[in-house]
């Protein structure tokens, strides 16, 4: 078991005070390593939030979540922040790439935080990811210069670059059109079975959700078959 999140809490304060909204209620959700994980809902229903716990990017209120033998609970900030880097990969609606670097230097971005994933291999591991993913003829170009359906796969290429245990991805194909959301979808399931990475995807397309192992839907703050 990759990821055990126990009775999960999370509630927010719209105005800082006053009686919370309560978004997640001792939610529980176990995921197996190398499963391919779809999350649907409806919109506010906490979908982002929960990726954000699992992601570490914020802290639940009440609850355990474990990565392997590891209670994040435990971590400091710091600590995390390394977890996060070392563990896990991020893909968001939008590719978030920065406009002034090049493709194959957006992709390189994340390993300047850590020394241990720098070098000849992590260079080598770009080219080919890059290659996989078909960009090589555009690695050098500006996001400016390339299409969104590029843009997000290169974003996809960044969020596995440092070669994380779990990818997180947050309505990836929801900026892109229907074939270019339909690709990258395909591609999401090929390199979570060529990578061995364990896949989580929020998401309101049923196609894509329909490509995952198994299907969740968060309402009421809590998960259902």
């Amino acid at each position: 078991m990759i990821l055990n999140a126990q009775e999960i809490s999370k509630s927010y304060f719209p105005d800082g005070v006053g009686i919370g909204r309560l978004i997640l209620d001792h939610l529980d959700l176990s995921v197996k390593n190398g499963e391919r994980i779809a999350i649907v809902g409806p919109s506010g229903s906490g979908k982002t939030t929960l990726l954000n716990l699992i992601g570490t990017l914020d802290r639940p209120d009440s609850g355990n979540i474990f990565f392997e033998s590891l209670d994040l609970s435990e971590m400091n900030d710091v600590q995390l922040a390394q977890f996060r880097n070392e563990k896990i990969g991020f893909v968001f609606q939008q590719h978030f790439l920065l406009p002034q670097l090049s493709l194959y230097e957006n992709v390189l971005l994340p390993t300047l935080a850590n020394k241990k994933l720098q070098g000849p291999k992590v260079l080598e591991r770009a080219h080919r990811l890059i290659d996989r993913v078909g960009l090589t003829a555009v690695m050098n170009q500006k996001p400016s210069a390339l299409s969104g359906g590029e843009c997000q796969r290169c974003a996809v290429v960044r969020a596995l670059i440092n070669g994380p245990q779990l990818l997180l991805a947050d309505e990836p194909t929801g900026a892109l059109d229907q074939s270019s959301s339909g690709i990258l979808a395909d591609l999401l399931v090929e390199l979570n079975k060529e990578e061995g990475v364990t896949l989580i995807v929020v998401t309101h397309s049923e196609e894509v959700a329909r490509k995952m192992d198994r299907m969740y839907t968060l309402k009421n703050g809590k998960l259902s078959n």
